[in-house]
């Protein structure tokens, strides 16, 4: 697989994987504390998203043996700025202006390293 083909498995799977674990959060639960957990853990959407993190995680190791481990890093910091997006489309949660500068500083700073 290339490069550029892990860096954007890598990004579907920690979005999707982030997504899944608010949706068995947001869920209504009756029950608080350790019965609340237990609810949570028959949902399917805890189970993908265990799912997505470890083939994130394979994904991430075979993405970290082609790059330098400073490029990688930064590179993966792209995936808060995909959670954040995905959360609003899905989620309906709100970017303040204080977030969406972040949002694109981050942007910003994936672009410089990729091109770089």
């Amino acid at each position: 697989m290339s490069v550029v083909t892990l860096w954007l498995l890598n990004i579907l799977l920690d979005t999707f994987g982030q997504l899944s674990f608010k949706a068995a959060a947001a869920e209504p639960h009756p029950h608080e504390g350790l019965a609340r957990w237990k609810a949570m853990a028959r949902r399917p959407w805890i189970w993908c998203g265990i799912g997505c993190y470890i083939g994130e995680f394979l994904v991430w190791l075979a993405f970290l043996s082609l790059v330098p481990l400073s490029e990688g890093v930064l590179l993966g910091s792209i995936n808060i700025v995909a959670v954040m997006i995905a959360g609003r489309i899905l989620f309906n949660e709100k970017f303040s202006p204080l977030r969406t500068v972040g949002i694109l500083l981050i942007a910003a700073g994936v672009a410089v390293v990729g091109l770089g």
